[in-house]
């Protein structure tokens, strides 16, 4: 194909272009968009895990000063709930019950921050204030936000009518064979231990304008989402009941999404009920408390885990039992987010016995979703802890003890026990780059030398392996424009990862055009049919080889057109500094001529669709060092390193963004973030000043580096990588600190966080 090669196309590490206006303070997040006569939305909260209540009186509530409206469960009882759109298929062959989130509490409330009314008032305060003239008679019950003995018999029950908080029983694999190997093992290793509860804390709190056109009669809705059209799709068919083509959705710029922005919240449809009953808008923007009260909680797990091996130290079964906590009601994906961490828990192990068992429950708490790596983290930090284990146990090498076991290149394509078909793997291979790259052999020494400073060293591996960008596609359009740039349509949404960048690349590669006169369209349902969001790293591995596939079509079409005025053959036409030349003379036709020259609006479109037909699976070694102060149990990380295996990097540059970020995230689970309930319900870490999260002086520089082994299910033998290094980053921690707390102490065992405190006491208890 003649078309010259790009300066930022895809390989390249093009800068972003998104950031000077977002450094500018140009962006047009949720909040900054105004309307003409907007109203301002306040939620009235309970402050009690569980109570019943009676609104007694509205009155002065709604007589208060710039009050237009106040909503109750009463007023919104025409429209659906907020409902979880994955239930599952129990061992029995039966369906779980579901208990979707209200919209608003009609009598009883199941977490501390479930929603009993909604006020709309001219400005936030007025509708503040006059919440806190709701009379509500409370019957106060027993709450219980405790995972571990929710199950217990006399436990208090979030919802009396099913009789226990069990909320489903999902299990995978062949009990009986795992049973077999068990029996026959030479060794069992056994670890229990806590996946801690996570709040998202992206920087920009989730907010929403709602706008109704009474002649239309159809809804506008501006929030920041993880995809326009999956919100669509549930307020339309779920809430509101009318068809998709009376909402358009509309996202602008984002401050951060992971996972937690892409759900449907009960705010969203409480401001266009209250926007269509008034005739104006109405905003509501979450302040922190809310977020921590109300916005999906990630993670909370309980987890025992048993490896069986033979005399050669091959791994030959896998047992799991988790507990995983739902909160008071299940959230979008809740319960596909820890089963689906089943079919990935054997890791990069050739384990063909598998018993994994997994029982939703419920407690009065805030509801659990998707959080950054939606069941991979909690299945890799398993996996990796157990591996750890067994080989501390062995007295063996666990490097060794990886290698033995790992599932070797010609195994590919390979079927683990969870039901993933892997296409591709070099596991050893990125291992043994990291060790050489972190200087294994080197650690003893610095060891010794921490030693003789008082500090206490540790050395920690994680290999880890993730499925993201499922079987399914992201279909593209691009146009050629009247003034000869480009304008990319796609259905993901960029939440900072710098979709605008790594998508105008892939144009770049088959059209020779200036970056900044490549517009990349995203977040409206007005202007695309249809588009899958962003989440499970989809973006790049199926947009962006869409893109890619689109790019060309519009190409051809380009040289043909420019042929046709050039007098020439399409095969002689190169595009190049946004004209069209033929190839070895100085005859050139500007873009902005070929758009002229195009008959039809289809002569300047470019369409692709491109199907995926299984998922990707990107993998790698994350290697960590730490040091311990035994005097105050305070860990410092002071060696980072990262061989990853993403298949293919389309831009560098990103791709460090995204993989430091990760890192953060992981190290922020391990040694500081976790949520922490009172025994009644009472949230004890809902702000900065209690829920301590990772800063720039907390980490550490990152050695980074990729050894791609293309996919085989990718067009492009893309991976994705957004979620990866959270996955490998808290085994590697991990395993770093109970490295060190071992040869010290022999502590072979401590929780997440790993807080001075909680390192102190191990190290003096």
């Amino acid at each position: 194909m003649n078309i010259a090669t790009p300066k930022f196309g895809v390989g390249a590490s093009a800068l972003r272009k998104e950031d000077p206006k977002l450094i500018r303070g140009e962006g047009a997040f949720t909040d900054d968009i105004r309307a003409e006569g907007e109203l301002r939305g306040f939620v009235l909260r309970l402050p009690h895990a569980a109570a019943r209540f009676v609104i007694t009186d509205l009155d002065a509530a709604r007589a208060s000063e710039g009050v237009h409206l106040v909503l109750t469960a009463a007023d919104v009882a025409h429209l659906g709930p907020v409902v979880c759109q994955t239930p599952l298929k129990q061992p029995d062959g039966t369906r779980h019950a579901l208990k979707h989130t209200p919209l608003l509490c009609d009598g009883e409330v199941r977490h501390v921050g479930d929603a009993v009314a909604f006020i709309v008032a001219e400005t936030l305060e007025q509708a503040q204030d006059a919440s806190e003239l709701i009379d509500i008679d409370w019957e106060f019950g027993e709450a219980h936000a405790d995972l571990a003995t929710a199950l217990d018999e006399g436990s208090p029950l979030v919802w009396p009518d099913l009789g226990t908080n069990q909320a489903f029983l999902y299990r995978v694999g062949d009990a009986g064979a795992t049973d077999a190997a068990f029996a026959d093992a030479d060794h069992v290793t056994t670890i229990n231990f806590i996946n801690n509860r996570l709040v998202s804390n992206y920087m920009e709190t989730r907010a929403c304008l709602a706008e109704w056109d009474a002649a239309a009669k159809k809804f506008t809705l501006t929030l920041g989402s993880q995809g326009v059209h999956g919100i669509r799709r549930t307020l339309a068919k779920d809430v509101f009941r009318m068809d998709l083509e009376d909402f358009r959705v509309v996202t602008r710029d984002v401050g951060g999404g992971f996972g937690t922005k892409a759900f449907n919240y009960r705010e969203y449809p409480l401001s266009l009920e209250a926007a269509r009953q008034l005739g104006r808008p109405v905003k509501w923007v979450c302040d922190r408390t809310e977020h921590f009260l109300a916005d999906a909680h990630g993670r909370d797990h309980k987890v025992t885990a048993a490896l069986a091996m033979d005399k050669d130290r091959r791994i030959t079964g896998l047992k799991i039992d988790i507990l995983a906590n739902m909160g008071g009601y299940l959230s979008q994906f809740g319960p596909f987010v820890p089963t689906f961490g089943g079919s990935m828990a054997t890791g990069v192990y050739d384990i063909q016995n598998l018993d994994f068992k997994l029982r939703g429950v419920y407690t009065h708490t805030t509801p659990v979703d998707a959080y950054r790596g939606a069941g991979r983290p909690e299945a890799a930090f398993l996996i990796e802890r157990l591996i750890d284990a067994a080989a501390r146990e062995l007295a063996i090498p666990v490097e060794d003890l990886r290698r033995r076991n790992f599932i070797r290149p010609e195994q590919f394509p390979y079927l683990t026990a969870g039901g993933r078909n892997y296409d591709v793997g070099e596991f050893d291979g990125h291992m043994t780059r990291a060790l050489e790259k972190a200087d294994y052999a080197g650690f003893p020494d610095r060891a010794r030398e921490a030693e003789s400073r008082g500090k206490l060293r540790g050395f920690g591996t994680a290999v880890y392996i993730e499925a993201c960008a499922f079987a399914g596609s992201e279909p593209a359009r691009l146009t050629l424009d009247p003034d000869g740039g480009i304008t990319l349509y796609i259905g993901t949404q960029t939440n900072g990862q710098g979709h605008a960048t790594a998508y105008s690349q892939f144009v770049a590669d088959h059209i020779g055009i200036d970056f900044e006169k490549i517009t990349v369209r995203q977040g409206d349902t007005s202007e695309l049919a249809k588009g899958g969001g962003t989440g499970g790293s989809r973006s790049i591995p199926l947009g962006g080889v869409s893109v890619s596939a689109a790019s060309r079509v519009l190409a051809e079409k380009m040289k043909k057109l420019a042929a046709d005025e050039l007098e020439a053959s399409a095969a002689d036409i190169e595009l190049v500094d946004g004209s069209a030349r033929i190839v070895g003379t100085d005859r050139v036709l500007s873009y902005a001529d070929i758009a002229r020259a195009a008959k039809s609006d289809e002569d300047r479109t470019g369409d692709a669709d491109v199907v995926q037909d299984e998922a990707t699976y990107p993998n790698g070694t994350h290697i960590c060092e730490i040091e311990i102060d035994p005097d105050t149990g305070h860990v410092d990380i002071v060696r980072y390193t990262i061989v990853d295996d993403f298949g293919m990097t389309v831009n560098p540059v990103l791709l460090l963004g995204q993989v430091h970020g990760g890192v953060v995230q992981g190290i922020g689970q391990c040694l500081s973030e976790g949520v922490v309930y009172s025994e009644d319900g009472q949230l004890l870490t809902a702000s900065f000043m209690d829920y301590t999260m990772p800063r720039a002086d907390t980490v550490p520089f990152f050695d980074f580096e990729t050894r791609n082994v293309p996919s085989t299910t990718n067009a492009m033998g893309i991976k994705g990588a957004g979620e990866a290094a959270t996955i490998g980053s808290c085994p590697a921690v991990m395993n770093a600190l109970v490295d060190a707390l071992d040869r010290s102490r022999g502590v072979r065992h401590i929780e997440m966080p790993a807080t001075p405190q909680r390192v102190w006491e191990a190290l003096n208890l």
